[in-house]
């Protein structure tokens, strides 16, 4: 199957995708759902410049909108590890975790080691009806630690620079 077809049968996933959480089909949703399935665990920034970069009519705020949208509908995963702008996965609803390297802020999917939610039974929680733990191991990524740079920092930085109004407000 060509790249072009591959591509098609993605954007028709999509399609159906919003329509199965009576969504409007829209260009910029496509383009923020087809950014965040090229990058995984994208930030707000870099979803907008891969947005902006194959259709620059989409604004700024357009992406925001469609993020909250996709997020708030459950198409899209919304994670914040501590120190780390708010990042975004269309991977949702498998009980995974996440893999934080403390030195240059890759985050990689980790499978849960339970296979089912929640993954943790906290104690002393009879009156609360936990149907999901989140784990985030923190450490050193393979790259950072062939490198000199796993014994010079201890806190994470994200993988990009940019921060935006967003993920400012998710750190309050």
């Amino acid at each position: 199957m060509t790249d072009t077809a591959l591509r098609h049968l993605e954007e028709l996933d999509f399609e159906q995708l919003l329509r199965g959480a009576n969504l409007r089909v829209t260009r910029p949703r496509l383009a923020v759902l087809d950014a965040l399935h090229e990058s995984p665990h994208a930030d707000t920034g870099t979803v907008i410049e891969n947005v902006r970069g194959r259709h620059t009519q989409v604004s700024h705020q357009a992406v925001y909108d469609c993020l909250s949208a996709l997020t708030n509908a459950g198409l899209v995963r919304r994670i914040q590890p501590m120190g780390s702008v708010a990042r975004y996965e269309l991977r949702r609803g498998d009980n995974h975790h996440h893999a934080v390297c403390r030195q240059c802020g890759s985050i990689v999917d980790v499978a849960c080691a339970t296979g089912k939610a929640p993954c943790l039974h906290a104690t002393g929680m009879e009156n609360f009806a936990v149907d999901e733990a989140e784990v985030i191991y923190w450490g050193f990524c393979a790259n950072c630690q062939n490198g000199s740079a796993a014994t010079e920092s201890t806190s994470p930085e994200p993988t990009t620079s940019t921060t935006t109004e967003e993920d400012e407000k998710g750190r309050r």
